[in-house]
Order: C-alpha cells, then sequence, then structure tokens
C-alpha cells in the first residue's frame, strides 16, 4: 500500500533548486567578501566559489535569479495552497523550549515525518525571514543608489554589507543544523526526494 504524499512535487522542486541557490551564494559570496573583508579573516581559497572577484559575482548574480525567482514560486504556492498555515502555524515559544530540551536529550518523537514539530516551524520560519534580509541587504550592497530607504533602513552601505554577511551566517547555521538533522533521521531525505516517507 503506497502512502500519502506529503511533499507535493513543485515543494520539492523548489527546496532542492532553493538549495543548489543557496549554496551557490554563500560560496560565492565567500569569495567576494575575500576580495574586501569586513573583519579580520578571509575564507579559505578552497572553499569560496568563482576563483577571484570577478567569477564570484557571476556566480552570486546567476544564484541571486534562481534564489528569487523560486523563493517566488514557493512562497506564493504555499500560500495559495494553504501548505504555510497549516505546516507553519501556530507557532508556541514554550513548546519551543521544551522541544529544545527533549532535543538535547535526543528524546524529541520522530515518528509522525508529515507534521512539523515546533523546532522545525520555528527553524524554517526564521530561514524564510533571513532570506528576506539578505535579498533586502544584498539590494543594498549591490545597487544602494537605487534603494536608499533601505540602505538608510539598515544604517548606511556598510552596515548593510554586516546585515548581509550575519545574514549569510544565520542561513549557513540553518544549513548545517539542518543537514545534521537529516543525518540524525534519514528517512525525512527520503521524503523530500520520492515526496513519502
Amino acid at each position: 500500500m503506497k502512502t500519502e504524499i506529503t511533499h507535493p512535487l513543485w515543494l520539492r522542486i523548489t527546496h532542492w533548486l532553493n538549495a543548489v541557490a543557496v549554496i551557490i551564494m554563500v560560496l560565492s559570496g565567500w569569495q567576494i567578501y575575500n576580495a574586501s573583508p569586513i573583519f579580520a579573516f578571509k575564507f579559505p581559497h578552497d572553499w569560496a566559489l568563482g576563483g577571484w572577484l570577478g567569477g564570484g559575482l557571476q556566480w552570486h548574480f546567476a544564484a541571486m535569479w534562481l534564489l528569487v525567482f523560486n523563493g517566488v514560486v514557493y512562497l506564493t504556492r504555499s500560500i495559495v495552497t494553504g501548505r504555510m498555515k497549516k505546516k507553519f502555524f501556530p507557532v508556541s515559544i514554550g513548546e519551543a523550549v521544551r522541544e529544545f530540551f527533549l532535543a538535547l536529550k535526543f528524546k524529541l518523537s520522530h515518528q509522525d515525518l508529515s507534521h512539523y514539530n515546533m523546532l522545525q516551524k520555528i527553524a524554517y520560519l526564521v530561514a524564510i525571514a533571513d532570506l528576506f534580509v539578505i535579498v533586502a541587504s544584498g539590494l543594498v550592497v549591490w545597487k544602494q543608489v537605487q534603494f536608499p530607504l533601505l540602505r538608510d533602513l539598515m544604517g548606511g552601505y556598510d552596515n548593510a554589507r554586516i546585515v548581509h554577511f550575519a545574514g549569510m551566517a544565520v542561513m549557513v547555521g540553518f544549513i548545517v543544523v539542518h543537514v545534521a538533522l537529516v543525518a540524525i533521521v534519514p528517512r525525512t531525505l527520503l521524503g523530500m526526494i520520492r515526496g513519502r516517507f
């Protein structure tokens, strides 16, 4: 007997396209950062994509369009189909704290993978909000003259670079935790490939 599809095809496609876009943007972003560091360190050359500033920028802009268009499709489908409301809401901070301590003890249940626990809901909502911050700050870094309101909201061009860097750091943290949890509960990977667990 076949199990119910929990991740529709559109969701799986946008998930994997987003993963590719974000990874390319992070690695090419490290190449761009290395050309003009904000802080007193650089990323290892072997971890950066593009070979030099111009190459990093080309990769970054190519992946940017994929990220934006894919994100619009994902958000539109999620809202129109009701999936966002069903999967991510309501949110309870108290429940998330309780689940956090259960997770630290490796006692968080993973029996029903068709429903997100509170930690997952909050993590995914933070990732979505973080992508908005990354895109907004990226627009300022890319076209500060064309987006003066955004630039001013972020405290100027230099602060926008710091916001962009912080957004990247949050996204990398999300990816690390996301991949670690997939390694702990590998059935989730199967669900994102086949649509069912």
